[in-house]
């Protein structure tokens, strides 16, 4: 029989215990090691993603403006911001109402969003920068040059808080009627219709518009709308008068009662050549204007931007580089206007 030694009895249970600490020691480390890797996975899981806030305020109502609103949301989707996920908007219409502009502009600053986009002009973008110093705004195309209007300090180098992208509205004016003069051959007297609260309405009426009518040989006469009821009494007028075509002007109220201005056009079988192409979509015989597409696709480029860190006050206003002729053939037909091959071919879009 082979007898083990207290000794060395002591020693395989020293062995045996020094073995079991070891083992429950890298349990412990192998544990924790979990649950840091695997734990923290989840709490990151579980933790919500930020939502951003864009605050919109358009000089439109909502049905008018619904068009743009949508094709920017559409366009911010398309860069990975999902409503209701990552983004969500707030909305504000002056539906008309232009001394509504400073009290939307300080709700939307009151709300804290991380960046207002402003659909309404020139002067809804001063009232929005009048509202914040520190909040970004990117504008959507702005009637005159945002430079001249002190919105900022150049294209190039924004210098402040408002950055995004010009309209050219008034400088289109020349081509506008350069166009309407070749859909209109005996085109000679033209009704310009503007609002006079308009500052880029005015600039466009009294600046813009004289040389290039002297160029093309055409009169002009100048009708001022300053509300709703104004409609009427000009075509009205027109009706008496009979000019050989109607320039319609942009502008809040222009805007807004689009689709009743291409109804009285066409009830009075007047050729009009509007800056928007919503007014031909609406009735209207021909438009001239930035393309719309790539405006709302470049608004959305900036807010992104914004929302990833970017400084607007150095990020580049830009200026259209692409516009479209749209020509409604129902509404000549209608007019008994034959529109020359020559135009058509010019044409983005012809709605028959």
């Amino acid at each position: 029989m082979k007898v083990i030694s207290a000794k060395r009895i002591s020693e395989s249970c020293s062995d045996n215990l020094k073995s079991a600490l070891q083992n429950r020691k890298w349990l412990g480390i192998f544990a924790v090691t979990f649950t840091f890797a695997f734990g923290g996975v989840e709490a990151q899981a579980q933790q919500p993603k930020k939502v951003f806030r864009i605050g919109y305020v358009s000089a439109l109502n909502p049905s008018t403006e619904s068009v743009r609103s949508e094709s920017i949301r559409i366009a911010l989707r398309e860069l990975g911001y999902i409503e209701g996920q990552n983004i969500a908007f707030e909305y504000r219409y002056m539906e008309g109402k232009l001394d509504r502009g400073p009290q939307l502009a300080v709700e939307l600053v009151r709300l804290k969003v991380d960046v207002i986009v402003v659909t309404g002009g020139t002067t809804l973008v001063q009232a929005t920068k009048n509202a914040t110093k520190t909040i970004p705004i990117v504008m959507a195309g702005p009637g005159l040059d945002p430079v001249a209007a002190g919105l900022i300090e150049s294209l190039a180098r924004p210098g402040g808080n408002v950055t995004g992208v010009t309209s050219l509205t008034p400088e289109l004016g020349g081509k506008r009627l350069e166009l309407l003069k070749e859909a209109v051959p005996k085109l000679s007297r033209v009704a310009v219709l503007y609002e006079s609260t308009s500052a880029t309405n005015v600039i466009q009426v009294k600046e813009y518009l004289p040389p290039a009518a002297r160029a093309l040989q055409l009169t002009l006469r100048l009708w001022e709308v300053r509300d709703a009821d104004g409609f009427e009494k000009v075509f009205a007028a027109l009706n008496k008068e009979r000019p050989d075509g109607v320039y319609v002007t942009g502008g809040t109220l222009n805007t807004v009662h689009t689709k009743r201005i291409a109804g009285l056009a066409l009830k009075s079988q007047l050729p009009a050549m509007y800056s928007a192409r919503a007014a031909v979509e609406a009735g209207g015989l021909m438009s001239y204007t930035a393309a719309a597409a790539d405006s709302y696709r470049q608004v959305a480029w900036y807010v992104d931007k914004i929302l990833k860190g970017a400084n607007p006050a150095t990020l580049p206003v830009e200026q259209p580089k692409k516009f479209e002729l749209v020509i409604n053939l129902k509404t000549a037909k209608q007019i008994g206007l034959t529109i020359p091959q020559s135009v058509l071919h010019q044409a983005a879009k012809v709605i028959k």
